[in-house]
Order: C-alpha cells, then structure tokens, then sequence
C-alpha cells in the first residue's frame, strides 16, 4: 500500500527513516532546502560585494550544491558566483564529469573555470597512480586537489569555497579523526568562520544532508550529474568507516545526525585547545602551512625521486 505524506496526503516520495515522516516531492523538497539554508545561516553572515565559487565535480552532491547556492545567492545582486572544477587527469572519469559541470554552469550563467594537476603538479592521477606508492592515491589526490582549489579560489579572488560535502561525508571524517586520534585535525574541519591568511574559507550547505537524500533532490530537480564512482575510491580507508556508519545508521536511525551534532557541541572548546596554527609561505610555492615546506610539495618531491 502507497504511504500518504503526512503533510498533504498525496503519495509519499520517500520515507525519512531517522524522523519517521514521509513525504511528498513538494514537501521533500521543502523540507531538504530550508534545513540547507538554516545551516547556511550558522555558518556565518556572507557579506555583500562577494565572490563565491562552488567546487564542482559534476557528481550528485557538488552539482546539487551548486544549485542550491545559485538558488540563495544569485537573487544578491552584489554576489558574484564561480564554478572551479579540478581535473586530476583519471582517464574514463574525471573527464566525462567535467562535461556535466560544465553542463551546469553554462544553464546556471555560472563562470566555470578549471585547474588540473597536470599544470600543477606535472603529473596526471593516473600517472601518480602507475607509480603505486604505500602511501595510497587517495592522499595524493586530497592533498593536491585542495592546492588546486586554494590556488584558484586566491586567483579569482574567492571569498568562500562551496563544497559539496553531506552528512554521510561529515561522520565518517569525524569518525576517522577520532580514530587516529587526530584532534587537532578533528578541531579543523570544515565550515571555518576564522580566515586564514592565504587560505580561502570553506563553506558547506549539504553538511547536515544524508547522501541518500541528495541524490533524490537532485532526481527531482532534474539536475544533471555523473553518477559514476573514483576507480581509486575502492583503495581508500574511508570505505571502511563508510560501511560502520552505515551498519550503525541502520540499525540506529539518525547516529549519523548524532555524530555530527555531537561534533558541533564540541568544536568550539577544541578550537580553544588547539586553536588554528600559525602559518607560514612555503618556500617552494608559496602556499600557507604550518611546517617548513607544504604537504603538497613534499609529496611533488617524493613523486620526483620515484620517476627518477
């Protein structure tokens, strides 16, 4: 028997587990985009005559992200939107996403720009990856795609940096930081109210949204995104804290959300125990860090002594 919604009675779209309700497609999106604009709101006051871009892959969560944020924002007229896609060079993926953030941006009269690791890094993913290094390709690419986005967003003189992280994104990075025991790490995490000289604040609007529920407000928007997995994602570590949140989301509705508002009680007292570290240019490439050379470099440089 179809289940009616409980707002409206006309055939529910789906079933939100974790608060028992089911709603319609009209309530459902409702519901998703007040939720992403009160969390907007937490993340502090964007200010007038800014410039925001969206990381935009093409996948399901930038893409939504890049419409929800076209839908709050391109209403200011003294807000400037951009799409930056980074282009890691992974041959059958990567670039068949490009085309459908670009696809967006161009509906949307976004300025879409791209910056791949080839330029610079000089390597392409799957280059990185023929190497086979213990270290694992997902920290190559995490490190250099986040040069490449900082690098851009500084370019185009970017106020803040949308990315297209959920909740199920959000637990398991909480998760993992807990388990390795990296507080300070933990402590830094994502959406930052304090600027970092030389760092380009990030600013998340899915972060309290299950993945799940992403993708069907993409489905029922009509939005266009590649659905297509990283052939290295299956490498990563993170599929294991994946499959324990999920074991625990079934078993539990809302331990993701619990995880999360957890985190959030908790993150204004780590920051006063670890608050953000002084920074410094690297001396190779200029970038912000709080060692002597970036993580990026070094890596370029193990790259380097590998080919050679």
């Amino acid at each position: 028997m179809t289940k009616s919604c409980i707002k409206c009675k006309k055939p529910a779209a789906t079933f939100i587990r974790y608060n028992g309700t089911h709603l319609c497609k009209d309530h459902f999106i409702e519901y998703f985009e007040r939720r992403v604009k009160k969390d907007i709101k937490k993340q502090g006051k964007t200010e007038g005559n800014s410039k925001i871009a969206v990381a935009i892959s093409g996948g399901k969560d930038s893409s939504v992200a890049l419409y929800v944020i076209h839908d709050i924002f391109s209403k200011r007229a003294n807000i400037d939107l951009f799409g930056i896609t980074v282009d890691e060079g992974i041959r059958g993926y990567r670039d068949e996403s490009i085309k459908i953030a670009r696809i967006n941006c161009d509906k949307l009269g976004v300025d879409h720009h791209t910056i791949s690791f080839k330029d610079m890094v000089g390597k392409t993913m799957d280059e990185i990856a023929s190497l086979k290094d213990e270290q694992g390709e997902c920290s190559y690419c995490g490190v250099f795609r986040r040069l490449c986005l900082n690098k851009k967003s500084k370019e185009l003189g970017i106020d803040k940096l949308v990315t297209g992280h959920n909740l199920d994104d959000m637990a398991q990075s909480i998760l993992m930081n807990f388990t390795n025991g990296d507080i300070k790490k933990l402590a830094r995490l994502g959406p930052h109210r304090k600027i970092q000289p030389g760092l380009v604040p990030r600013m998340l609007p899915l972060r309290a949204i299950p993945e799940k529920e992403v993708a069907l407000y993409a489905v029922l928007k009509n939005i266009k995104f590649h659905d297509a997995e990283c052939p290295f994602s299956t490498h990563a570590l993170r599929g294991d804290f994946r499959d324990i949140i999920d074991n625990l989301e079934y078993k539990n509705p809302g331990t993701r959300h619990s995880i999360l508002n957890s985190y959030d009680g908790i993150k204004e007292m780590l920051l006063k125990k670890y608050p953000p570290a002084k920074l410094n240019k690297c001396p190779k490439c200029g970038e912000p860090t709080s060692q002597e050379f970036c993580k990026a470099c070094i890596l370029k440089d193990k790259i380097c002594s590998k080919i050679s």
